[in-house]
């Protein structure tokens, strides 16, 4: 039953999606710059207000806590949310056809898992299995041509677009191993708590990471959403694209270092 509203959900948003998209879509095209239609903006604007307050109330607290912690609780726990993040990455890897990039992650994952207690340590890395970077579904659509389609803030999970919204429910229909495991299956070893945990401790540890540069990004920006948006729209394309290219105000995976201009 739940698969079912998952693709009912998915259909209607591709339809919809679609719809909107393709009418800009010529008005696009004339548009060198190919900027990503924002179709639902009043709707995005009430959202993205709604998750200032999550994060002002909830994550911004947790996350100046989340640094207090002892440096080697921190990393350890930012290796092991990296580590585990691999278990999507890997299939992307051959979705999109870097065969050779998904069996270094897949030994990464491997030895992190084991000589890294799973993952709290990071010895792959003076292995030299030290190539990695996350992919997701949202980013193989990209490589394989699928536009952006409109513009989404979701609740509390914040910016995205139509195409990396349909990306991410693939994770919810075996595309994620950790979610089969904890979620999708029931087992003695993890349970429903543990993924929805560490997708929280995900937040935060990006939040921590992020903390000034995120406040800065607000105390300058005239229109915060309008930057948060321009921020990661220009995230997502360097993924796609793979480029190694400080984009405007953009530098390193997962907007870590956020600079502001």
């Amino acid at each position: 039953m739940k698969k079912l509203i998952i693709l009912i959900f998915l259909t209607s948003l591709i339809s919809f999606s679609a719809h909107a998209g393709s009418e800009g879509q010529e008005e696009l095209s004339k548009n060198s710059s190919s900027e990503v239609k924002d179709c639902f903006e009043g709707i995005n604007r009430g959202i993205f207000a709604f998750n200032q307050v999550l994060d002002n109330t909830i994550f911004e607290p947790l996350a100046k806590g989340y640094r207090l912690l002892p440096s080697p609780i921190r990393s350890g726990t930012s290796n092991f949310l990296s580590n585990l993040s691999l278990v999507v990455t890997v299939p992307n890897n051959v979705l999109q056809g870097d065969i050779g990039l998904a069996g270094k992650n897949t030994a990464r994952f491997a030895v992190n898992s084991t000589i890294g207690i799973l993952g709290l340590f990071d010895p792959a890395t003076k292995l030299g299995l030290n190539d990695y970077s996350k992919e997701d579904y949202g980013q193989t659509l990209g490589r394989w041509g699928v536009g952006e389609g409109c513009y989404i803030v979701l609740p509390v999970l914040g910016p995205s677009t139509a195409r990396d919204t349909i990306g991410s429910l693939a994770n919810y229909m075996g595309g994620d191993a950790w979610y089969n495991i904890t979620v999708g299956q029931d087992t003695h070893y993890v349970s429903d708590f543990d993924y929805y945990a560490s997708k929280g401790a995900d937040g935060i540890d990006f939040r921590a990471k992020n903390l000034e540069a995120i406040n800065n990004l607000e105390k300058n920006s005239i229109d915060f959403y309008a930057s948060v948006k321009s921020l990661y729209l220009q995230d997502r394309k360097k993924r796609i694209l793979n480029s190694d290219a400080i984009i405007e105000t953009q530098d390193d995976s997962d907007w870590e270092e956020i600079e502001t201009q």
